[in-house]
């Protein structure tokens, strides 16, 4: 039962063989430019999860609002 489960996790052979099959693929000149696209990629895709999380915590920040010394009138500031 446990075999089942380890059928997905590649050891160190599969990974240098799955290296040579990409190195055969693409040859040794084109490989970098495709790390680099690949890096380009992640580094967008990274920038755009932090723009998003930042817009999702500034929603959920709740309004201060400031006290006057009449009690019936509330102030409402937007320190940033």
């Amino acid at each position: 039962m446990l075999s089942i489960y380890l059928i997905g996790v590649p050891g160190g052979m599969e990974m240098m063989l799955i290296a040579f099959v990409i190195l055969l693929l693409f040859g040794g000149k084109k490989l970098p430019e495709l790390m680099r696209g690949l890096g380009k990629g992640i580094k967008e895709f990274n920038s755009a999860k932090a723009s998003i999380e930042t817009e999702v915590k500034e929603s959920m920040r709740e309004p201060k609002v400031e006290k006057t010394g009449d009690k019936s009138a509330w102030i409402e500031r937007n320190d940033s």
